[in-house]
């Protein structure tokens, strides 16, 4: 039971301990540093990494957030490892679980002081997964699906875009639009998909049999 539902146990408790961050963030944003708690439009979830808020107060935030980056990146790794179990091409599926047991490293090393350089490697991992998902989504009949990966990797490409752009405002929303979409999408998936789905189609209009039945 627990392992069936690893992915959906990991993402609630990482939900669970951001908001606690949240609400005992002290204050203090890029745009305004006498900001008074965390505020969603303008505050980014780094800063409840920080030793020290913004404001110059201790963070009592990075108790909550450590470990809720800690269950989220394990969450996400072993999505993608089960999305690679479910895919039939061989190559694609050892490359989605080898981004799995990787993004499990890099995405936690995100609430540490390497926090660019991870956010860099974990992002870049994370949209090589979901492309290679949304490649074989697209050879499937779940056409909701494919209009969710589709609109999640546009949400995606449009925050690194304004991360860019240096757009600090309009990121901070974005921040947690893309950080909302791609869980559910995340659960969608790893809940709603089954392997059979990826099997490819003969010329008879069915599914062939896996290598494996």
């Amino acid at each position: 039971m627990i392992k069936k539902y690893s992915v959906l146990i990991c993402l609630v408790i990482s939900a669970i301990l951001f908001v606690i961050a949240t609400s005992v963030y002290p204050g203090g944003s890029i745009l305004d540093k006498n900001s008074v708690g965390f505020v969603w439009s303008k505050n980014f979830i780094s800063n409840l990494f920080l030793p020290r808020a913004l404001n110059g107060l201790e963070n009592k935030s990075r108790i909550w957030a450590i470990p809720g980056m800690a269950f989220h990146s394990v969450g996400y790794g072993i999505f993608f490892i089960n999305s690679g179990k479910k895919i039939p091409a061989n190559l694609a599926s050892k490359i989605l679980k080898t981004i799995g047991v990787a993004n499990m490293l890099f995405t936690f090393l995100i609430a540490t002081p390497l926090h660019d350089l991870m956010v860099t490697i974990s992002t870049t991992l994370s949209l090589m997964g979901l492309f290679y998902i949304t490649v074989f989504m697209f050879k499937t009949k779940l056409h909701l699906f494919k209009f969710c990966c589709i609109l999640c990797l546009l949400t995606f490409y449009y925050t690194l875009f304004l991360f860019g752009s240096g757009n600090w405002g309009l990121l901070a929303i974005m921040q947690k639009v893309s950080f909302t979409s791609s869980m559910l999408l995340v659960l969608g998936i790893e809940y709603f998909t089954k392997p059979e789905d990826f099997r490819p189609i003969n010329k008879t209009g069915l599914k062939e049999q896996s290598s494996n039945s």
